[in-house]
């Protein structure tokens, strides 16, 4: 079909290290679209899912290559000539009011609609902005309308092509892709919209000034304050600060709000600094503060193409043509008036201060009507902000300082044996050193994770707890000096694992190292401050305590993840320990957990091996060396080791337990079926039933069943040992009755397996193995996926090309033959255990079902640890020192 196409001649700003090619066209139907050719891509992977926004819908998709103009014109129909079924609409509100009940006692949904409500009732931002049954059923039949008219009537009307904006992201040449975007998107019409705009602000005089006291779910203290400043087609935004508060913090809330509004005062009174926008001064040089956004966008990770295309759609409303790809990643001209006028909205006048304490419970006289939410209003004055700045205490606040993490060397490092797989570069009886030098990304950036084995910390509750603890202090001592290294591109994490602690730094690496040995000198000099501890173990107790407000299907995981698991303990033995722990506890805990260390570390990136060498020979250097060395080897039978609960074959077992709130409406299940210990067929056998499987399991136990909203089939992967799961959250079944409809499907399943053509098999593997040649779109993905198999003990760092072998020779024969022995209902070799979750809607169920099973090959699991300790366990791949396959 020829169509005319206007294409200008807009330079699109690109990333420096950005090979792809971009091109920019309209339409003749007024559609924008930009055109992305990248030769190497390999996916699109096989998804589609939308997302509404405040102002915009944005509806996203990837598949394989192979398929993508065909799928290209199925996604394009939609906005041609949408079909918006009754059934299909039907099947629609009742998702709709499925998510709405799993968010109901979500704080963070509450609270947004809480700031929603507290606003101008004509105004647009005023409104329910997610949607329920009653919204869109109930109300509209009530006035006599027909929510599927609602529908069409709003589709045509703003549904309009010069509204759209188009990305498409795809291996082909940019002609050919031109071609395919003429060819199916010139038939969406065009009815020559206008934008639309709300003029106004959403909070008057009444809404300004106030100070809301609400009653969060979860156990703690948050406060945020929000004022206005004019921008988006609401013509509004806000300027939001959020504050964690403990307990001691909830008696100085006034002081807090003083500070925070005496640093804004400062930056009023300094005005706009050019010296911050265009300098950073350090010892040795200077450098622009725009160069630090502007190396951040040139040396940007490349993200998958899904996230990609979501990201610049979103732009593309917002920005004009040239910075569809930067957005806001690049600062403007340096511009006082406008810094200055933001500064100005900065005031007492246009406060509103958000407070969040379970304290308020029984002290508010008012309810949200779409969450529940309590709460109240009182009213804040300037000149109560003002007493309250008067008698704040002094902290000497003060613009930032240099920031010596800035990376100035971005020179690419010379290699001379690049290896496509990591090495094992060095090993001691201390630690182990694996390398992977950069064969792919070209970027000067460098990853390095370190995990620390103790078999000291987690031998207790008491120890798990004080590891835990002992890893929030670093962090918290870290934090003021690692934020300008964040600043400078450069990121950190410290936190507990299975066996002791692990370090992760990635980023720029020319000042990686600088970061890093402060890291290990905070970790070899360790001293408890005990105002701190007692702050975070405050900070501990309320996460513990607020495990009960978990999703349901998240306390399924975990309770499942507790039956498998070996040497894992549970939330509530943590929480009983830890009121009685002090700071003396640590004290005497730290030396003793550092005793007997091991470190496996990982290097990965823009670094050289003799770099690699000297990381890990520094960190053996400061806890193993000196006269009083922190630390000593392991000894052999120290080596810790990950092992997991074996089922027995032919067994069904169950667990089930109620929610752990009350309030909570939802039940849950998890039906896990175990399958095999790592290897490369069984692997791919069962990640092609699942593949096979995922799609028609969320059609029928979600769309045509509507048991629930989350509803999922998924892999899952124990230290590998593999199996499948199905995990589904319903307020409308128990989950007794959602397991027998997951044996239904896998009954109905059969038929579809065993009559799978040849052709439908063959582009099945072919679907998998092109998952499974992707490749990794920047150096932390890659540094994932091979420390996954150094951290469980695999060491199968050609996992991918070996599956794809073992996909070669597979054939339907032998998929049905798995299925039929490991995962079919009634299979010989099946083992499988349900774990089920009971809510309110269905405590009287729990108690009906909580009879001994009388299926045969049934068993009820009465408790889990006892349970635990009676299955033999499968061996662990990860083992010592000289026990590992290398």
């Amino acid at each position: 079909m020829a169509v005319g196409v206007e294409k200008e001649s807009v330079e699109i700003i690109k990333p420096r290290n950005d090979k792809r090619e971009y091109r920019r066209i309209v339409l003749q139907n007024s559609l924008q679209a930009l055109l992305i050719s990248d030769p190497d891509t390999d996916k699109h992977g096989g998804r589609t899912n939308a997302f509404t926004s405040s102002d915009h819908t944005n509806y996203y998709f990837d598949v394989n290559a192979d398929c993508f103009d065909e799928a290209l014109d199925r996604f394009a129909q939609f906005f041609i000539k949408p079909l918006m079924s009754a059934d299909a609409t039907t099947r629609e509100i009742k998702a709709v009011d499925s998510e709405n009940q799993k968010n109901l006692l979500s704080d963070g949904w509450r609270m947004n609609q809480l700031q929603k409500h507290l606003s101008a009732e004509g105004h647009p931002y005023h409104k329910f902005s997610t949607g329920n049954l009653d919204a869109l059923e109930v109300r509209p039949k009530a006035r006599g309308l027909d929510t599927r008219q609602e529908l069409l009537k709003f589709y045509e009307e703003n549904y309009s092509a010069n509204l759209m904006h188009l990305v498409v992201y795809a291996k082909e040449s940019l002609d050919k892709i031109q071609s395919w975007v003429q060819n199916i998107f010139q038939e969406i019409r065009n009815t020559n919209r206008s934008y639309l705009r709300f003029p106004g602000q959403p909070c008057g005089e009444e809404h300004l000034q106030i100070l809301v006291k609400v009653v969060p779910v979860k156990q703690g203290w948050a406060a945020s304050l929000s004022a206005g400043e004019s921008d988006s087609v609401y013509e509004f935004s806000f300027f939001i600060v959020n504050i964690d508060l403990t307990d001691a913090g909830h008696d100085h809330v006034e002081d807090i709000m003083a500070l925070l509004f005496k640093y804004i005062h400062l930056l009023q009174q300094s005005g706009p600094c050019e010296w911050i926008f265009d300098e950073v001064l350090t010892s040795t040089l200077c450098m622009k503060l725009s160069a630090i956004c502007e190396t951040g966008f040139h040396y940007q990770d490349k993200v998958r193409p899904i996230n990609y295309v979501v990201n610049v759609a979103s732009n593309m409303q917002l920005y004009p043509p040239k910075d569809w790809l930067v957005g806001s990643s690049l600062p403007s001209n340096y511009s006082p008036g406008i810094i200055q006028s933001v500064l100005n909205e900065l005031t007492p006048n246009n406060v509103r201060v958000f407070w969040e304490s379970r304290k308020f419970e029984g002290h508010t006289d008012k309810t949200e009507p779409w969450y529940g939410t309590a709460y109240s209003v009182e009213t804040i004055s300037g000149s109560l902000v003002q007493q309250w700045m008067e008698r704040a205490p002094d902290k000497h606040l003060h613009l930032p300082t240099a920031n010596v993490f800035i990376p100035t060397d971005l020179s690419l490092k010379t290699v001379t044996k690049k290896a496509d797989f990591p090495l094992l570069l060095r090993k001691s009886p201390y630690s182990r050193l694996w390398y992977k030098s950069d064969t792919t990304f070209s970027t000067p950036k460098a990853y390095v994770k370190m995990d620390f084995n103790c078999p000291y910390a987690g031998n207790s509750p008491e120890a798990e707890v004080l590891t835990d603890i002992f890893t929030r202090l670093l962090m918290d001592y870290l934090n003021e000096y690692a934020y300008y290294a964040r600043v400078a591109g450069l990121y950190y994490g410290i936190r507990c694992s299975e066996n002791g602690f692990q370090v992760t730094v990635v980023g720029y690496n020319h000042k990686l190292r600088v970061l890093l040995e402060t890291i290990v000198e905070k970790i070899a000099k360790f001293e408890v401050k005990p105002e701190r501890f007692s702050i975070i173990k405050e900070l501990v107790i309320k996460e513990i305590q607020n495990y009960k407000f978990q999703q349901p299907y998240q306390q399924a995981m975990y309770n499942c993840s507790l039956i498998l698991q070996d040497r894992t303990c549970p939330w509530s033995d943590e929480l009983e320990v830890l009121p009685h722990l002090e700071a003396d506890d640590l004290s005497r805990f730290y030396p003793l957990m550092l005793a007997r260390v091991f470190v496996e570390c990982y290097v990965a990136g823009n670094i050289e091996p003799s770099e690699a060498e000297s990381i890990i020979q520094h960190v053996e250097d400061a806890f193993y060396e000196g006269a009083q060395p922190i630390s000593k080897a392991l000894f052999p039978c120290q080596h810790l080791t990950n092992r997991v609960t074996k089922l027995d074959r032919g067994v069904n077992y169950s667990y089930s337990t109620e929610g752990l709130n009350p309030s909570d409406k939802n039940s849950s299940l998890v039906h896990y079926i175990q399958v095999h210990q790592d290897d490369y067929m069984l692997n791919v056998k069962l990640q092609l039933f699942a593949l096979i499987a995922k799609q028609p399991a969320f059609y029928q136990l979600r769309s045509v069943e509507q048991l629930g909203y989350i509803t999922v089939l998924m892999q899952r992967n124990d230290s590998g040992v593999r199996g499948v799961q199905f995990i589904i959250q319903s307020s409308v079944k128990d989950p007794r009755h959602i397991d027998l409809r997951v044996e239904a499907f896998l009954k109905m399943f059969e038929s579809k397996l065993y009559e799978m053509s040849a052709d439908e098999f063959k582009s099945n593997v072919n679907a998998l193995i092109d998952m499974k040649l992707e490749k990794h779109k920047n150096l932390r993905e890659e540094s994932g996926f091979y420390w996954r198999e150094i951290s469980d003990g695999t060491l199968k760092f050609d996992r991918r090309e070996c599956e794809v072998t073992a996909l070669k020779q597979l054939t339907k024969r032998e998929l049905i033959d798995f299925f039929d022995e490991n995962i079919k209902v009634g299979a010989p070799r099946k083992k499988s255990v349900s774990v089920r979750v009971y809510g309110s809607l269905h405590s009287s169920e729990f108690k009906a079902n909580s009879s001994p099973p009388v299926e045969p090959n049934s068993v009820q699991i009465e408790d889990i640890f006892s349970f635990r300790r009676s299955q033999p366990l499968y061996g662990s791949f990860k083992g010592g020192f000289g026990h590992m396959k290398l």
